[in-house]
């Protein structure tokens, strides 16, 4: 995941130049950074399944050559066109990355101990901006945007060296006996279930601000509020700090609840979905804050908070999915809610280009985020019951299967 987050964040923060030299229009740009999910959702449904059949170690490799392959054509001199077609397929091999991870790290943990291998896992994507921001801004500042994509490559190739050599399957998986044996839920019913369908809703809102993180965040700190793009790289890990305290502290409290007795309704539902809330709040008070520092701790602390969310909802899901379903199961959530970063850029790049001025856009296009978020939280505060999800969900297979499994 840190290798995964840090080619995410390379077009956003080498917006300006990128910008500048392929001379982009803002809604061009946000065009960029949404092509990078035009076939996320997608690769992540098909590797969903596929991931139900072989093993998650051998598709995490295939996936990381893929995003290492993606990076070099932007070494040398590169039209739009060009560096349109890389991001789409770095995002066909990134779409299925969290899903596959967590359906890995499932083999290794049961299910009242997930939260924090989690969140931890979920973590990776703030290390990875943090560790990167700081390199590949250099390699920006001092040589060439095109250098940036180069190093990531490398480090690609380096990730699946290891990958090779260290990764492995986890022990916790049904016998084909045991798999056999265990109740098979329709995915049309399992798909339209409440907790799947809060927890795509929730996930949208913080997808969104997340997506706006990746593809704007630096952008507007230099055109928006003028800082250069030496500090505006040192800005940008902000968020990202802030973001894995969160990530970490809902993963310990999630499963810190859960030990003393509390229902998983409340120790994953409303613990991940109520910051949602709260961060929706902080970005629609944007338009009263006045200085720079103000604007750029609403964004850290608003978007930030969205953090909790990922923490909770693939243990959630794991708690009522089959085992031989819960890969395909977390995938098609994945492929969801990340439909928002389809969507996010686009809006924001419409946003600024029609504006009366680019500030003006940008805080209208985190009012918008702000808004998105409040719906997200309280759709996830009103469905997120996954604590009686599983034997709702039985209720409809035939007794004789589910007698062969208690249900959790």
């Amino acid at each position: 995941m840190v290798v995964n987050f840090a080619d995410k964040i390379v077009v956003g923060l080498a917006g300006v130049p990128i910008s500048r030299d392929l001379k982009l229009t803002p809604e061009q740009f946000g065009l960029l950074g949404s092509s990078f999910f035009f076939l996320f959702s997608i690769a992540a449904i098909v590797v969903g399944f596929v991931v139900n059949r072989i093993e998650a170690r051998w598709v995490l490799l295939v996936l990381a050559l893929i995003w290492a392959v993606a990076q070099f054509p932007m070494v040398g001199e590169v039209s739009f066109t060009t560096l349109l077609i890389c991001r789409i397929i770095l995002g066909a091999g990134e779409g299925p990355a969290f899903s596959v991870a967590a359906h890995a790290i499932y083999k290794w943990f049961p299910d009242h101990k997930r939260t924090l291998p989690t969140a931890i896992l979920s973590q990776g994507s703030a290390f990875g901006v943090i560790l990167a921001v700081p390199a590949l801004n250099w390699i920006i500042v001092n040589h060439s945007w095109h250098y940036a994509f180069g190093a990531l490559g490398l480090v690609g190739l380096m990730w699946a060296a290891a990958w090779l050599a260290l990764g492995k399957e986890g022990p916790l998986v049904p016998t084909p006996s045991a798999a056999a044996a265990e109740p098979r839920i329709p995915y049309a019913r399992l798909l339209t279930s409440r907790t799947f369908v809060g927890c795509v809703a929730a996930t949208f809102g913080a997808y969104w601000a997340l997506s706006l993180g990746l593809t704007w965040f630096t952008t507007y700190i230099i055109t928006g509020l003028g800082f250069s793009q030496h500090d505006a790289g040192l800005i940008s890990v902000t968020p990202w700090l802030f973001g894995a305290a969160v990530v970490l502290l809902t993963g310990w409290l999630s499963q810190m609840l859960m030990a003393r007795g509390v229902s998983t309704r409340r120790a994953r539902g409303v613990l991940g979905a109520a910051p949602l809330v709260l961060g929706g709040l902080i970005l629609l008070s944007m338009p009263l804050l006045h200085s720079p520092a103000a604007l750029i701790a609403a964004l850290v602390v608003g978007a930030g908070l969205c953090g909790s969310i990922y923490v909770v909802c693939p243990p959630m899901i794991a708690e009522f999915t089959p085992v031989s379903q819960r890969g395909a199961a977390i995938a098609i959530y994945g492929a969801l809610y990340t439909l928002a970063g389809v969507v996010a850029p686009l809006v924001m790049g419409s946003v600024v280009q029609n504006a009366a001025s680019p500030n003006d856009g940008y805080l209208t296009g985190y009012m918008i985020n702000g808004a998105v978020l409040i719906a997200s939280g309280l759709l996830g505060l009103l469905l997120l019951w996954p604590n009686t999800e599983r034997a709702r969900l039985l209720n409809h297979v035939a007794p004789a299967a589910v007698g062969l499994r208690t249900p959790a």
